[in-house]
């Protein structure tokens, strides 16, 4: 028994010195030592170990892509979503969303806008446009901008469910709700495709019986694809502030044909929109996050397959000058044309993309031991470190040494029917071929706090 865990413990502390990868603050990122570190224990698998390194912002010499102009790969790789199979709340057209609110500070008070007069009476009535949130104030860490509703929310109106918003069975399109694509450039042959999905709402979870908890209006999910030459190599996606990342190679990937039928050995990375709260995950069931147990979870399923590549607006994010000290947002060959230029600079809105926390007093607010029924909404696209060459956006509060695993193997769910699969404990079983040695580590190492642990470090 000592033999086996000593084993354990080594091979545990072997595979984080290997296998991490670090996500730092955008202040840092001018730190070349840093940086070359980063990008050394970024390449996990030795197919990439002698790839060059990424820059979070690429000298002319090294640059990768053209700004304004995104490679075709970019969207023959993009991800499929699938959506929960009772999913309430659905994705929306951030156009149309945005008529439904005013801009406001978080004290109520109105936020002028040109060519509209707060003073008129139909003001609160007038539709805000997408491309009124560039000429907006700037968002601090002291005064927040929100987009505040001109309607109960908490009524399930069709502009928060998006009811209709169901992809179409042949393509995967659905008509009223562009993804937003943002390619990065980040330096010899490295790029990166951040994919955005909008939902009107996010329903927060249940723990043991309380609940929800969490909720807000708006909400901004995203995946990240990693090229190196045109080729995927790591694909990212958000879950609750942190994510997962995974090797290419490892994920599931299908393609819709003709018929509308999802085929094996595709092209298109899949990843699993939770119910409610629209986090991502590789694979379906039940999905612990932050504290395992299943007290906190998710739940994934094979409902609507959802395709971005058919409707999305497009944008390039790369230096200005030469002094890379800024960067400039163009607008690039998305699916619709000349859509991008009607909506304006609207990415450039860094405040809240929807209420702000409801005060106590409200009778939709009510208090758990966890958390606020209603939360401030989510801030847009920019405010996601998209710099980071780290494929995390961030790490999590448990997270102290800024880990960013990519995994090898794909992180099954639990459940008594959603589960397909059973790889609890990521790769970490794969270092034992004699089966009856496995099955004695998986027995000493399932569930509970050990796996969820061990998840943490391995692939």
């Amino acid at each position: 028994m000592i033999t086996i865990w000593i084993i354990t413990i080594f091979l545990f502390l072997f595979e984080f010195r290997v296998f991490s990868c670090h996500a730092l603050p955008s202040d840092r990122f001018l730190d070349k030592e840093v940086e070359h570190t980063l990008n050394t224990l970024i390449k996990s698998s030795s197919k990439y170990k002698n790839l060059p390194p990424l820059e979070s912002n690429p000298k002319s010499k090294s640059k990768t892509i053209i700004p304004g102009s995104i490679p075709e790969y970019v969207s023959w790789y993009a991800p499929l979503v699938f959506l929960y199979s009772e999913e309430r709340y659905l994705p929306y057209d951030i156009e149309e969303y945005v008529s439904h609110f005013r801009p406001t500070w978080r004290n109520g008070t109105l936020i002028d806008l040109p060519g509209k007069d707060p003073k008129d009476p139909y003001y609160t009535k007038q539709k805000l446009h997408l491309s009124d949130l560039e000429h907006l104030p700037q968002s601090t860490h002291d005064e927040l901008v929100f987009l505040s509703s001109l309607s109960d929310f908490d009524t399930d109106p069709e502009w928060i469910t998006g009811k209709h918003n169901k992809p179409n069975y042949y393509n995967g399109e659905i008509k009223n709700a562009p993804a937003t694509l943002i390619v990065t450039d980040k330096g010899n042959g490295w790029v990166d495709a951040y994919w955005f999905y909008f939902y009107s709402f996010n329903l927060g979870p249940f723990v043991m019986g309380f609940g929800p908890f969490g909720n807000h209006v708006g909400d901004w999910e995203h995946s990240l694809v990693r090229f190196y030459n045109g080729e995927p190599v790591i694909v990212w996606m958000s879950a609750h502030g942190g994510g997962g990342a995974y090797f290419y190679d490892h994920m599931e990937r299908e393609s819709l044909n003709s018929t509308g039928i999802a085929i094996g050995n595709g092209d298109q990375p899949v990843i699993f929109s939770a119910r409610g709260t629209h986090a991502n995950y590789p694979s379906t069931g039940q999905h612990s996050h932050d504290i395992p147990y299943a007290i906190l979870s998710d739940f994934t399923d094979r409902g609507g397959l959802w395709n971005p590549a058919k409707n999305y607006l497009a944008y390039t994010y790369t230096p200005s000058d030469e002094n890379h000290k800024n960067m400039e947002l163009v607008i690039a060959n998305g699916s619709h044309p000349f859509r991008e230029a009607k909506y304006g600079k609207w990415l450039e809105y860094n405040g809240a993309w929807g209420d702000p926390k409801l005060d106590p007093e409200d009778p939709r607010q009510h208090w758990s031991p966890f958390e606020w029924k209603y939360i401030d909404g989510p801030s847009g696209p920019l405010t996601k470190n998209l710099l980071r060459t780290s494929p995390c956006q961030r790490a999590k509060w448990w997270n102290f040494w800024n880990g960013c695993n990519v995994r090898r193997y794909v992180q099954y769910g639990q459940g008594m029917f959603d589960q397909e699969g059973n790889n609890s404990c990521g790769n970490f079983y794969a270092y034992f071929q004699n089966r009856w040695i496995r099955k004695v580590i998986e027995t000493l190492s399932w569930g509970g706090w050990i796996c969820f642990i061990i998840d943490i470090f391995y692939g």
